[in-house]
């Protein structure tokens, strides 16, 4: 099967709690990752701190999520581990193919992420008009800049 795109790498792991004061002690304070933004939507009911591990192009965010409201969807805090993203090289070429297939996309289209760059959500469940899906892990799929492009490509 022709596919007229690649994925080039893991973009992000996102990680979620009820605290990410709490989750921010362990991934920056013990283990060492760099927090380099906050980022806040209450369309999509997060505040998250966006870490680093790495440098350049071979960085990997690890998105630290708490919900703004723990009783609202999506509650980003419920699986732990919400979500991972990935670099892909023609994020547009990608959705259109994906989508002609049958994979199901969570509703928003392509849109700007918590750290600038382009994103869509594959659902995590398939339905019966798009029954392809992620198998119960939601995946965001990232645009990738020309400088990953170029590193993983």
């Amino acid at each position: 099967m022709e596919r007229p795109f690649k994925v080039l790498g893991i973009q992000q792991i996102a990680i979620g709690g009820l605290d990410k004061g709490k989750l921010a002690t362990f991934w920056c304070e013990m283990m060492g990752l760099k927090k380099v933004l906050d980022f806040q939507s209450e369309r999509e009911n997060v505040d998250e701190d966006v870490c680093r591990l790495g440098e350049g192009p071979y960085a990997v965010e690890v998105d630290l999520m708490q919900p703004i409201d723990p009783e609202k969807s999506p509650k980003v805090h419920e699986p732990k581990l919400n979500h991972i993203g990935l670099w892909i090289d023609d994020l547009p070429k990608a959705v259109e193919w994906l989508d002609s297939k049958g994979v199901r996309f969570t509703p928003g289209g392509i849109r700007k992420g918590a750290s600038g760059f382009d994103v869509c959500f594959i659902h995590p469940k398939g339905n019966e008009a798009k029954p392809l899906c992620s198998e119960g892990v939601l995946v965001e799929l990232v645009q990738a800049p020309k400088e990953v492009i170029e590193a993983l490509g």
